[in-house]
């Protein structure tokens, strides 16, 4: 890593829902992968005991938001994106602390790059998680790339960081859940950001599954919603 991305200030965004099990175990390897990260969390009112554990953590650059009105993933970012400082911004699914180590060098690599991504899809990478889940992502990111004439293979990652300046010519239309994210970064590549990927093996989740797939019949609504936020992107370019 070069001097210029170890001196930089570094924000690393989490949204929580249900996260007991894992949010500790996250921020710790969150803390002790990047020299003085501020971790920004932003909690939509868990009933399972998250708030409580986040209000124990004592680390000093930890700022939670609990909300109980609003809620959704897309505008848990955007929360976190205002009262980030940093001059690197990043996001990190709150049940993968696991992959916090992947973290300096995503930041190395901004020498080079606007936006820095794990990626499933690049030489090295894979999905471990269920096979119903794999062939879908797979089938979502390659409608996705051939509709937006995209050149980045994950577009559906989610897990990255950037520099701040990408603000300047994108921000996030802060509705839906995951599909928000490839619209942000298409619109992104159109404006002429540095995009790369670096490899990463998607885990297993801690608890066994993922929000996003709950059922059967809620996968396929997700699916339906990152069809719809394509077509949506499309008409907006």
């Amino acid at each position: 890593m070069t001097n210029d991305f170890m001196n930089n200030n570094v924000s690393i965004i989490l949204s929580t829902y249900n996260e007991s099990e894992s949010i500790k175990y996250t921020i710790d390897e969150l803390i002790k992968n990047i020299k003085d990260v501020e971790i920004i969390v932003v909690d939509d009112n868990s009933p399972d005991g998250t708030f409580e554990i986040l209000k124990n953590i004592n680390y000093s650059k930890l700022k939670i938001y609990n909300r109980k009105k609003n809620k959704g993933l897309a505008s848990a970012f955007l929360l976190g994106l205002i009262n980030a400082d940093g001059n690197i911004i990043g996001w990190l699914d709150s049940n993968m602390g696991v992959l916090a180590q992947k973290f300096p060098q995503m930041i190395s690599n901004l020498d080079s790059s606007d936006i820095v991504l794990l990626s499933r899809y690049v030489d090295g990478g894979s999905d471990q998680r269920n096979i119903v889940r794999v062939i879908a992502s797979q089938m979502i990111n390659y409608v996705a790339r051939f509709l937006l004439r995209s050149k980045i293979k994950d577009l559906s990652s989610g897990i990255f960081v950037m520099k701040r300046e990408v603000l300047l010519d994108v921000v996030p239309i802060a509705t839906g859940h995951g599909e928000f994210f490839v619209e942000f970064l298409y619109k992104a590549e159109k404006s002429g950001n540095k995009i790369s990927e670096i490899s990463y093996d998607h885990p297993v989740d801690i608890e066994g599954n993922s929000k996003s797939f709950p059922s059967l019949s809620k996968f396929l609504l997700f699916g339906f919603f990152y069809i719809l936020r394509l077509a949506q992107t499309i008409l907006r370019r």
